[in-house]
């Protein structure tokens, strides 16, 4: 294009060193993205691209003689300049990618100057704001695209692990789950593995979640079987008492939930030998939900005894995941209480 209109040029050595930087850097993330692509995505590579695109716009007005900015000739920074505002938009998400769009919107009132402008008609503003939406729709399209190539990315690999495990476990531990099932002479030893395996096999074979948020009802459910599998394997007693304003929870959040009392109630009758526990449920703050498991077990100094594989793994890990937070108060002879918040 340069050398196209190269006598519209007024100082060619400037706009031959802006395409030549721009050969330079197009080169370099060449190279890059044969050597290691996911270094396109640091910041420096980007911003190097976009630093190079927008120079070319802003030095369009210096490079061509004046009244050439907004004629009819092509300008110098055509479409190269787009390249680091979908790469902005890939990298960074469709906030700065539309950002990133914007600025050469902003730009071109600075390559109009340059270009001897000064008078900046409705025409002409017109240009330069449609330069910067269409140059901000395509970074945050492209950012959009991205996430969501991104997410599906990872629900297919959370798949395949699944259904990896599915197979593992299923030649493995539901069918001993199945065997003591069937040979134990004990109902309440062949109801827990019978319940074991159910749930084992909903969670490895269910092709995925239910979208519906889960309501006070469904967790109040969900938390009563808990505690009803905890009665049953210790002998215990465990009392459920669920507000009635408690929020809706995404079926996420409610699954990670349910998994977490489980492991407490669990912990309170293996380790604890409590007697008695009491799951509480009530609403926090603005659409969250405070959960507090308290039993009146033998308890443990935090400070001294260090947390188990269960309450890491099964308790911490799964509230993590789901943007919570878990506190864990105890002390030798008063009993433990987990609680647990979300939202």
């Amino acid at each position: 294009m340069v050398v196209a209109i190269r006598d519209q040029l007024a100082r060619p050595w400037l706009a031959y060193s802006l395409v030549a930087a721009a050969l330079v850097v197009t080169a370099g993330l060449t190279v890059m993205l044969r050597v290691d692509p996911k270094k396109l995505l640091k910041p420096a590579p980007v911003l190097i691209e976009l630093a190079c695109g927008l120079a070319m716009v802003m030095a369009d007005g210096w490079a061509y003689r004046a009244g050439h900015v907004f004629g009819p000739s092509q300008t110098l920074g055509v479409i190269w300049p787009l390249s680091g505002v979908l790469a902005a938009g890939v990298a960074f998400g469709v906030l700065w990618g539309a950002v990133a769009g914007t600025l050469f919107g902003f730009d071109r009132v600075f390559d109009g100057w340059a270009n001897g402008t000064s008078d900046f008609n409705s025409h002409r503003i017109l240009s330069m704001v449609s330069t910067g939406i269409v140059y901000g729709m395509a970074g945050a399209v492209v950012g959009y695209m991205t996430r969501l190539l991104r997410t599906a990315r990872e629900e297919v690999a959370a798949a395949r692990a699944r259904e990896h495990v599915a197979r593992t476990l299923h030649d493995g531990v539901l069918q001993t789950l199945a065997a003591i099932e069937r040979r134990t002479e004990e109902p309440h030893t062949a109801r827990l593995a019978r319940d074991q395996e159910r749930e084992l096999r909903d969670y490895l074979f269910r092709t995925s979640p239910s979208p519906r948020p889960a309501s006070v009802q469904d967790l109040a459910t969900t938390l009563r079987a808990a505690a009803a599998r905890f009665e049953d394997a210790f002998g215990s007693s465990a009392e459920v008492l669920v507000a009635d304003d408690v929020p809706s929870l995404p079926r996420a959040q409610a699954d990670a939930l349910a998994g977490a009392v489980g492991e407490a109630l669990t912990n309170a009758g293996k380790h604890g030998h409590a007697q008695r526990v009491t799951l509480y449920v009530e609403p926090f703050e603005a659409g969250g939900i405070f959960c507090s498991v308290k039993d009146d077990g033998a308890g443990f100094d935090p400070n001294v005894v260090a947390e188990g594989v269960g309450l890491k793994g099964s308790v911490r890990a799964r509230i993590a995941e789901v943007g919570g937070r878990v506190v864990v108060r105890s002390a030798p002879g008063e009993g433990t209480e987990v609680c647990l918040w979300l939202g």
